[in-house]
């Protein structure tokens, strides 16, 4: 499991530009089973993403292709940790 932090980097006009494609392509991460969540910072200094992917090799080739950062508007710091305590409506999710 990965929670990956976003940075912005640009001023948030600019954010907003790109945030209709970027949204498109978290909708295409939930898709393949691999984004869990994600959400926008408070205040709006970047974002959140929690995700599941086979490695960090996979997520990181994946979040290549998001529009943040082909655009340059955020950085991402990545880390990778096991849970262990979460709600019981998640086991299915996490230990699959």
């Amino acid at each position: 499991m990965f929670a990956v932090i976003l940075k912005y980097k640009k001023p948030l006009e600019e954010v907003e530009r790109h945030t209709p494609a970027h949204r498109a392509f978290l909708d295409e991460c939930v898709a393949q089973g691999i984004l869990i969540m994600s959400g926008r910072q408070t205040p709006p200094t970047g974002g959140v993403v929690i995700a599941k992917a086979d490695s960090r090799e996979q997520l990181e080739a994946l979040l290549a292709k998001d529009p943040f950062h082909l655009e340059g508007v955020a950085d991402y710091e990545i880390y990778e940790f096991t849970p262990g305590k979460y709600q019981p409506v998640l086991k299915e999710l996490i230990e699959a």
